[in-house]
């Protein structure tokens, strides 16, 4: 399978890098500082969601603000204790690629995500953050404002994820999806394309933009 694309938008956690055990961590601290118990924390929907969302799920809107403020702090002080690592594939396929026709789109903050990116050396020309929309995934806004800031038309872009949430984001803002198997298993994911992670896939650049690949 070919998939043709003139810009390519990646989430970041799952998808570019992994820090799993620093989300554990930081949001583990974080709920015992705010009280919050196991059984609590465990009916709310994380993966794909801005901090923002889940403490609102959790906390009484006027602690909101103070509460994601320090969450954030947490995590961005856990990047430099090994918070973050590349996940398989992604220094290569980042590589192939002209910087102006790609995109990070994700659920974190510009500043948590900026930490982390620097930290693996992913310097994106185009990021886009929970700071800079008012309705995060699953709502399709972060891709199409990505589409907007990139100069391209949505159906010629290609989103890819690693969660459920992201790919319902890709597939509403009318784009080709791909999903990385490295949070959930295959057959949670509803996608055009499905693959382990980044190392599965070669990107070829042509005069009409990017040819996406299966390796064999």
């Amino acid at each position: 399978m070919t998939i043709h694309a003139q810009a390519l938008l990646f989430d970041n956690d799952g998808t570019l890098v992994s820090s799993l055990a620093s989300v554990e961590r930081c949001w583990g601290r974080w709920a015992a500082e705010y009280g919050i118990t196991a059984e609590e924390f465990g009916r709310v929907a994380l993966h794909g969601r801005t901090a923002a969302e889940i403490v609102a799920d959790l906390l009484p809107a006027a602690v909101v603000p103070e509460a994601v403020a320090r969450v954030e702090q947490l995590e961005v002080e856990d990047v430099p204790n090994g918070g973050v690592r590349l996940l398989p594939g992604t220094s290569e396929f980042l590589a192939s690629l002209p910087a102006e026709c790609w995109a990070v789109v994700t659920s974190a903050t510009r500043r948590l995500a900026e930490a982390r990116l620097d930290a693996v050396g992913i310097l994106p020309k185009t990021l886009v953050c929970a700071d800079d929309i008012t309705r995060g995934k699953p709502d399709p806004e972060p891709y199409l404002l990505a589409a907007r800031l990139l100069g391209v038309d949505p159906a010629r872009c290609v989103v890819f994820e690693d969660a459920p949430a992201g790919l319902r984001a890709g597939r509403a803002a009318g784009m080709t999806t791909v999903a990385l198997a490295t949070t959930h298993r295959a057959e949670e994911l509803d996608a055009d394309l499905v693959v382990k992670d980044l190392s599965a896939l070669s990107a070829l650049v042509t005069d009409a933009g990017v040819e996406i690949s299966v390796r064999r």
